[in-house]
């Protein structure tokens, strides 16, 4: 399975992205209420600069005090960013979240954001292809 149909079956595909310039607290509010884990970072809507997590507001947080709140989210996004094509196979992708310990993957093409995976999606579509595997075995089995 490749990611392409893992963005076919995600209901919105489009990416919540917010200014490098945009304060922490913005992208914050933006993740609460969109109730999503990750925003990337892009002034264009279609270039990736980076990608902030909630676990990188958290930490730093932790670090420095909510003064972290009012600097911008350039300044603790994460610029060396793992991406993948809607070519990168589901194997591919699992390994490299795992290995990296990220559960969100920015989809680029030609140089331009076209859609995030997440880990979830992963298991999503892993799980409904063992499933379609299952039945077809089933009907073999059972002569249908």
């Amino acid at each position: 399975m490749l990611v392409q149909s893992i963005l076919k079956s995600k209901a919105g595909s489009g990416v919540v992205t917010v200014p490098a310039k945009a304060s922490v607290a913005e992208a914050a509010k933006i993740l609460a209420e969109k109730r999503i884990g990750t925003v990337v970072v892009s002034d264009d809507g279609e270039t990736a600069l980076g990608i902030l997590s909630e676990r990188d507001i958290v930490r730093e947080l932790a670090a420095s005090g909510a003064d972290c709140l009012t600097r911008a989210v350039s300044d603790y996004m994460t610029k060396e960013l793992v991406t993948c094509t809607v070519e990168t196979t589901v194997e591919s992708l699992m390994s490299q979240m795992t290995e990296g310990r990220f559960r969100h993957m920015p989809v680029i093409e030609d140089g331009k954001l076209i859609g995030i995976v997440t880990l979830g999606d992963v298991v999503k579509a892993q799980l409904s292809e063992l499933a379609m595997e299952k039945d077809a075995l089933q009907g073999m089995i059972m002569g249908h």
